[in-house]
């Protein structure tokens, strides 16, 4: 099993990440966990193999100290990395045979630092819905 991020699993595009965004309020799904918040839905448009990308975002609004919020990213990222492997579906297929493919983007809630046990704990709560909504498509 690889733990390794490849550049491929990071949603760069401005495009899907405003799709994202915009449809968190009709089509995609939400889910909280404190101090994490995922947005998470199907884009079967997009030309990357990988079967999740990815957004990790810490608003200015709650850690002001840009040495926090690069700590709290590094943390969340860290949580992901470790677990996204044991929470993926084996076969990322809706019934009618299309390819799932995610882009989940994950907003960091609290207004104060979060030990790292935490933040795992709530990454693997948030996978395992996620991996759960993928089996109902």
């Amino acid at each position: 099993m690889s733990y390794r991020l490849y550049k491929k699993q990071k949603l760069c595009s401005v495009i899907a990440i405003e799709q994202l965004f915009n449809s968190a309020k009709t089509s995609s799904q939400k889910a909280l966990e404190y101090p994490l918040r995922a947005i998470w839905t199907n884009n079967p448009k997009r030309s990357s193999d990988a079967p999740i990308q990815f957004l990790i975002s810490v608003p200015k609004r709650r850690l002001h100290s840009a040495v926090d919020r690069v700590k709290m990213r590094r943390r969340i990222r860290e949580a992901f990395r470790l677990h996204h492997q044991s929470y993926q579906p084996q076969t990322l297929q809706t019934a009618s045979g299309e390819a799932i493919r995610l882009d989940v983007a994950f907003v960091y809630v609290a207004d104060k630092l979060i030990d790292y046990y935490k933040i795992e704990k709530s990454m693997q709560k948030l996978l395992k819905r996620i991996q759960t909504s993928c089996s109902q498509l």
